[in-house]
């Protein structure tokens, strides 16, 4: 017989219900939500029903599946359920519900029931031990971001923003330059040290430091989403001080010319950092202008670096 296991876990936030239900339902807003959550792809969506591809972060590694969700505006409840799972998960569902205990008080339940593949008393253990980290994780994010959004201020912590290039070379020559990060310490100036592990195909864990111009070293850990000759999608899961959130995305497509390659960031300042990085009097306002222009500086200083390497691999055919 199969044992099925149940889990709960529970949050009271400082926000009305309707905001906590908003951030639990916008599921693409999830990657710079929540910590766990580095990529999502909704794949079919209906009146009140979505049909979703995530990856996200489970006991250090990186896992993704196939889910359908329901949303209840109504009743402030959207239930899950994972049509693919990987191993050791055979099945796993639950259930976000929201209970407002006042106008500007909120309940957060979040629900899961699962199985581990043949039962398996060490997958039941593997999947109970992500499960209780990624929900804590998860429910004190989605506390932080509701009542963020219930205050003031709110919007000035986040930005996102684009470089662009345009490369007269093959699509693919710019994507394996971006993929292959095994060579950025060789390849791009501003990388110290890389290390990357990529035990299944197209998910990658990079770690590496990078050169500041005044010469510190920041070191860094992401889960990279690989697609390939089109997009890499990342995560950072050690932010340097002043972003509690920092996501990235490179997108290449076909142009005229050969293509054009576009770095996307979205990142979330901390308030509490802006002081003790930046120095005494420093505003949310020299944040988002010293982190536009390091962030942009690096990605547009690795986008000419492809760039070289395409048309010259152009030209050599």
């Amino acid at each position: 017989m199969t044992n099925n296991h149940r889990a709960e876990h529970r949050i009271t936030v400082q926000a009305p219900a309707r905001t906590v239900y908003g951030l639990i339902a916008d599921v693409e807003s999830w990657p710079r939500v929540f910590p766990p959550t580095v990529h999502v792809d909704v794949l079919d969506r209906t009146a009140g029903e979505e049909r979703i591809r995530l990856w996200a972060t489970a006991n250090d590694a990186v896992k993704t599946w196939t889910s359908r969700r329901v949303l209840d505006p109504g009743g402030l409840r959207v239930g899950f359920r994972q049509e693919v799972s990987q191993p050791p998960v055979a099945a796993m569902g639950g259930e976000w519900t929201v209970e407002p205990l006042s106008d500007t008080v909120s309940l957060v339940r979040l629900t899961h029931d699962f199985r581990a593949v043949d039962d398996d008393p060490e997958g039941v253990e593997w999947i109970t031990r992500a499960i209780d980290r990624n929900s804590d994780a998860e429910l004190d994010a989605l506390r932080r971001a509701a009542e963020q959004a219930s205050g003031t201020g709110a919007d000035d912590l986040s930005l996102e923003f684009d470089d662009v290039v345009e490369v007269a070379g093959d699509p693919a020559d710019v994507y394996d330059f971006l993929y292959d990060a095994r060579r950025w310490q060789e390849r791009l100036p501003h990388v110290n040290r890389v290390e990357l592990e990529e035990s299944t195909p197209n998910l990658q864990l990079l770690e590496m430091d990078t050169l500041t111009p005044n010469g510190a070293v920041h070191t860094t850990k992401s889960v990279r989403v690989c697609f390939p000759s089109a997009a890499i999608v990342y995560k950072q899961l050690r932010t340097p001080a002043l972003m509690t959130v920092h996501n990235g995305l490179w997108r290449i497509a076909k142009s005229t010319s050969g293509c054009t390659v576009t770095s996307t960031h979205t990142v979330v300042l901390s308030r509490d950092a802006v002081v003790p990085v930046l120095g005494e009097g420093a505003t949310v306002g020299d944040a988002r202008t010293f982190v536009r222009d390091a962030l942009g500086r690096n990605s547009t200083a690795t986008m000419l670096l492809a760039k070289e390497h395409a048309e010259r691999a152009a030209r050599e055919r």
